[in-house]
């Protein structure tokens, strides 16, 4: 009878957990979990996915704030980890470009050629070289960007569905002098970024970052970026590159006229 006892009060325990559990579940809404996780906003490349992922990589960013209270390669490691989780492109990780760099002996990367030069050394589709143009990491926080995609035009062609290849194979052909010298003359595209926490604009888009990465729960939900300059980098970084997307988007839509204005 003891044992029998002890196993009826160890259920009886057992029981009562069980429905106190469930009844902080329905108290604060434990069943909602997943109703509350939703995915993050993902970038996108313009070019042609039939093609395979393009490789990218992304040199040292150079400090033209005139502080020496950054650091740099951190900031440029933000911006990798933001290239690679576009979608369409592969990134080449920092280090990596480090390496090959002391191996040209280069101590930076400051001309198209030089920019050529290295990403012909890594098999790298396109460069991203920028600089880092303004830190506050104070409250509210501050962040400038500018970033310059080094490559051939005529890598980084065709849009998702959107162009016709032989109307891409023409176009190419016709320009292909101006492409080489595009290269190494120009970066194809450039994006510029001073992103200030007191912006609204620039807080709505945080927020918009910070869904499907921030808990929503905490006592700081989404702004919690804005008490982290590690995570602030992270925002001001996906949003350097969603800006060079954007205007890849543009130069390869202008291609796209230009294709069809040549039929």
């Amino acid at each position: 009878m003891k044992g029998t006892d002890a196993m009826t009060s160890a259920q009886l325990h057992l029981i009562l957990a069980l429905a106190a559990s469930a009844l902080v579940c329905v108290l604060v809404g434990c069943g909602d979990e997943r109703a509350r996780l939703s995915n993050p906003r993902v970038l996108t490349a313009p070019y042609d996915p039939e093609a395979g992922e393009l490789l990218w990589a992304v040199a040292p960013l150079r400090n033209e704030t005139g502080t020496s209270a950054i650091d740099a390669l951190a900031v440029t490691d933000a911006l990798a980890h933001a290239v690679e989780q576009v979608r369409g492109v592969r990134t080449i990780p920092v280090n990596r470009t480090l390496e090959t760099m002391r191996t040209l002996d280069m101590r930076g990367v400051s001309t198209p050629a030089e920019a050529k030069r290295l990403a012909q050394a890594m098999g790298a589709d396109a460069l991203i070289v920028g600089s880092i143009t303004a830190w506050d990491p104070y409250d509210p926080p501050t962040i400038g960007l500018t970033l310059a995609l080094h490559a051939d035009p005529g890598v980084l062609v065709g849009t998702r569905g959107e162009l016709d290849a032989r109307k891409l194979t023409r176009l190419s052909t016709e320009y292909d002098d101006a492409a080489r010298s595009r290269y190494v003359g120009a970066p194809v595209t450039i994006a510029s970024d001073v992103l200030d926490a007191r912006d609204h604009g620039v807080l709505l888009d945080l927020q918009a970052y910070a869904q499907g990465r921030s808990d929503t729960e905490s006592a700081l939900g989404w702004k919690i970026y804005t008490a982290s300059m590690e995570l602030y980098t992270q925002f001001a970084a996906y949003h350097a590159v969603r800006t060079l997307l954007d205007q890849e988007w543009v130069r390869l839509a202008r291609v796209g006229e230009a294709a069809r204005a040549s039929d």
